[in-house]
């Protein structure tokens, strides 16, 4: 009994690919729309400069805020030592140190410590680092909210140690109890709050030198920049989304008429040549649409013209062809009977006959190529499609090409890749386009072996031509298929070709949605290989066969390998 499937495997790699076709479709849709790249670079630039200007302001108002509550700090600090200097200055209660302490901490209490529940200051007191110690230290309770003279910066301690006559200014991180009840007992959790310390020196009589710290925590401040942020960062937001807003509004205003143009341009290509766009108002715009329509005017005035000469060119070509054959079935009933009669007649004479029947021969295949060719041209060619194994045809096309095979002293030989090679096609068309690759390929064999190789894939069909003749130099596969055209202008046609015969091999196949493609070079030969869909109407994905020697196959079948070629005659 087999295992059921892992459906949790196959759930986690849909989960993992889920990122990646999102990624993919985020990037399509950014090459696709350039309105979603103006609007993103300006919704990007936006955001840079507003975080920009609003980080300068912050801190600007930020530094200003300090400065200030420094300032105030100082004032403040000044006058409440000053007091409490003149308060300790009119004491007479210096009995001893106790004495001492308690006027001490009444100055404290009533001077220098702010109301009960107040919060806006502390006040720390201690002995001064150059002060000696003829007695004992006050007992002075200062703190409270777990504010302790370990917070006080060294330096700041030694600084107003050398200099008491001076207010020193000091910024700390306080570290404080937040406690409900404003009491040192109450349950409390730590915070930190900037703070302001203002250090100066202060005489207590028989007592010495003391330093007070004032501390002034800056919570207004801290509040004020919070309400400033909130502000800058809803501003900036909103900055931003209108910036993006503005954006989106004015490339659609550019990008509206640019898509109404590619719409209008792919329908023109289409074959709507009636297609135009709406051009209102004297803008940038709208000269574009106008620019655009008058393009379009001029582009189906031609076309038009076009397809008339082209239409009359197909006509005359027609015409002339149907009208030549009353004169040439004259003129080849004249040639039968001076053929049948050239035993009677002198050699030379008997010599013009024979030349004279080759030429209304060649004469007549041209009148038939230019009655086909027209008809490709004109759209009239049709199929008569059945299931066909192309094996017999290139069998047949082999024995028909045997004598001029043999006259020009190469061997032609067919390979099968495969037993068989069936598709849905017109049998007449592709025997002509086999003839004609075939006898192509004598003419310029240069007297060598001709190999016909025949395969199929699961969706085509190949049938590939090879020779060893002068075979073809760079560029000319492009020019091969052209009507009329020859690799040496000054080569004579030995087998008498009219020249048109491989252009209506490329017509043929296109007809039945194929292939028809030319590969060579000098002195190494040259390869023609016709690729048709296995089922009419389908389409060709891989040849079943490689066009040059260096192309791999991937597998069986196919065609397409590192060293495929673009070449002329695939759709």
């Amino acid at each position: 009994m087999s295992a059921p499937p892992d459906a949790s495997g196959s759930v986690r790699s849909s989960w993992r690919s889920r990122p990646a076709q999102l990624v993919t479709r985020l990037a399509q849709l950014w090459r696709r729309s350039l309105q979603l790249r103006v609007v993103s670079m300006a919704l990007l630039l936006g955001l840079i400069t507003v975080s920009i200007i609003s980080i300068a302001m912050y801190r600007s108002i930020a530094d200003g805020l300090v400065q200030d509550r420094v300032e105030i700090a100082t004032i403040q600090s000044r006058q409440l030592t000053n007091r409490a200097q003149e308060t300790l200055d009119q004491t007479d209660q210096t009995e001893n140190i106790s004495q001492i302490s308690a006027v001490v901490q009444d100055t404290v209490n009533t001077t220098l410590k702010p109301p009960s529940n107040d919060r806006s200051r502390y006040v720390l007191l201690a002995r001064s680092q150059s002060s000696p110690e003829p007695l004992p230290p006050l007992e002075v309770t200062t703190a409270f909210d777990g504010v302790t003279l370990s917070q006080i910066p060294n330096e700041l301690r030694q600084a107003v140690a050398a200099d008491p006559a001076k207010q020193q200014v000091a910024t700390i991180d306080l570290q404080r109890n937040e406690n409900s009840g404003g009491t040192e007992s109450a349950l409390s959790s730590a915070e930190e709050v900037p703070a302001v310390v203002v250090g100066s020196q202060i005489t207590v009589p028989s007592a010495g030198a003391y330093d007070v710290y004032l501390i002034y925590p800056m919570d207004q401040e801290e509040r004020t920049l919070d309400t400033i942020s909130r502000s800058f960062l809803l501003g900036a937001l909103s900055l931003v989304l209108l910036v993006a807003a503005v954006a989106y509004v004015v490339t659609r205003q550019v990008v509206a008429p640019v898509r109404r143009a590619a719409a209008v341009a792919e329908r023109l290509s289409s074959g709507h040549l009636n297609e135009r766009m709406s051009a209102r108002g004297e803008d940038d715009l709208a000269q574009l649409g106008q620019s655009f329509n008058d393009m379009a005017d001029s582009l189906q005035a031609q076309i038009r013209q076009l397809e008339g000469l082209s239409r009359v060119q197909q006509r005359f070509v027609s015409d002339v062809s149907h009208e030549l054959r009353t004169p040439l079935t004259t003129i080849t009933m004249a040639s039968d009977v001076l053929m049948s009669s050239r035993h009677e007649m002198d050699p030379v004479t008997a010599r013009s006959a024979e030349l004279l029947s080759t030429e209304i021969d060649r004469f007549e295949a041209l009148l038939s190529d230019l009655l086909e060719i027209s008809r490709h041209d004109a759209g009239a060619a049709v199929l008569d499609l059945e299931a066909t194994d192309l094996g017999p045809i290139v069998d047949q096309v082999v024995a028909a090409t045997a004598p001029l095979a043999a006259a020009r002293g190469s061997d032609v030989r067919v390979v099968r890749a495969t037993p068989t090679a069936v598709a849905e096609v017109d049998a007449r068309r592709i025997e002509r386009i086999l003839r004609n690759l075939v006898v192509n390929a004598v003419e310029h064999g240069e007297g060598e072996p001709v190999v016909v190789h025949v395969g199929q894939n699961e969706h085509s069909v190949s049938v590939l031509v090879e020779d060893r003749g002068v075979g073809l130099r760079p560029g000319e596969a492009s020019l091969v298929f052209n009507r009329f055209w020859r690799a040496d202008p000054a080569r004579a046609r030995n087998t008498g070709g009219t020249g048109l015969g491989l252009a209506i091999s490329l017509e043929d196949a296109r007809l039945h949605n194929g292939w028809l493609q030319a590969w060579g070079e000098p002195g190494v030969g040259s390869r023609f290989r016709l690729t048709l869909p296995r089922s009419a109407g389908g389409r060709i994905s891989t040849a079943a066969l490689p066009l040059t020697p260096t192309e791999m196959l991937d597998d069986p079948g196919s065609a397409e390998g590192p060293h495929r070629p673009a070449l002329r005659g695939e759709p």
